[in-house]
Formats: C-alpha cells, structure tokens, sequence
C-alpha cells in the first residue's frame, strides 16, 4: 500500500498514456468492423503494433503497480464501494492483459503475419472465428467497464469530492479524509 495520498508520477504517466492509446484502439477496432474500405489494411496495420505496446504497458504498469503500490482508498468510502473499486481495477488490468494475447492469437490463428515475428502463421479457421468474437466481447467488456471507470471518476470528483480524482492527476495530492 501507498502511503501517499496520490499515485506516483510514474503511475499517473502510465495511466494517461494508456487510457489514450485504448480508446483509440476500441475506436480503431469499431473502425475495422465497419468498413471494407481501403482504410480498414490501414487501420489493421496500426492495430496490431498498438496492441502489443498497450500489452506491454499493461505489463510495466502492473509491475510499477507492484513495486509503489496505490494510495489507500478514502476512509469514507463504505466497503461494497471499495470492493467494487478495487475489484473493477483489477478487471481493468485483465481485460487489459485479455484483449492483446487474444488478439495475438487470432491474428495467429488466422493465417495472419504478427508484427516482429519470423515464423509463419497458422491456420485454424474455426479457432480464429471463435477468437474474434471474444475479441469484440472482451472489447466491448472493456468499453463498458471503462465508462464505469470514468463515471465513478466523475462521481469522486463532482459529488463525494473526496480527492480520488485528484490523486490521478498532475495537479496535486488528495486530500486527507
């Protein structure tokens, strides 16, 4: 556990960066399942090196999540409300570990060239079907959890007013309940 009252420069950095880089990925993967267009090689073209960056993210971001830890969630906050914060972040990091090696797979599974690798590709067509519907059910898994990510955000922020959001933030430290 964090003893501070905010998280660690390094951890802000990491979720900002990682929130931008997943909507435009859950953008990107909208993108790609509506249109048949020329754009959708150049949306998978840039689809596929995301999602490993974002894989590896994750990854840095646990083990900083690991060595830091985070800061104690407010005293006034009843307990179901922080279990389900603390249990809708860990959702967060699996769907977030989820989606990529999913994604991967598919690729894979697909007859599909995975960006970096010198090995050809396999094709299973029947397990690179069952793959891409759980992509998109884990994508939209991911969407959904993260508008209650932001709407508990906002509820901190706005109503309970209790510095979680600023504790996520560059401008300064929670203050103390």
């Amino acid at each position: 556990m964090n003893k501070s009252n905010s998280f660690h420069w390094s951890q802000k950095l990491l979720h900002w960066l990682m929130a931008i880089l997943v909507i435009a990925m859950l953008l990107m993967g909208i993108g790609l399942t509506h249109s048949v267009s020329e754009r959708h090689t150049l949306l998978v073209a840039y689809h596929k090196p995301l999602g490993m960056l974002i894989f590896a993210l994750v990854i840095v971001r646990l083990l900083v999540r690991w060595r830091l830890g985070a800061p104690a969630l407010p005293a006034t906050l009843a307990k179901p409300q922080q279990l389900a914060a603390r249990l809708s972040h860990w959702l967060l990091y699996a769907l977030l570990i989820a989606q990529p090696l999913c994604g991967i797979f598919m690729v894979w599974c697909g007859s599909y060239p995975l960006p970096g690798a010198n090995h050809a590709a396999l094709p299973y067509p029947q397990t690179y079907a069952l793959l891409r519907t759980l992509h998109s059910v884990l994508a939209y898994s991911l969407l959904g959890l993260i508008a209650l990510h932001l709407t508990a955000a906002l509820v901190h922020g706005l109503i309970y007013r209790d510095g979680v959001m600023r504790s996520m933030g560059f401008g300064g430290k929670r203050r103390s309940m």
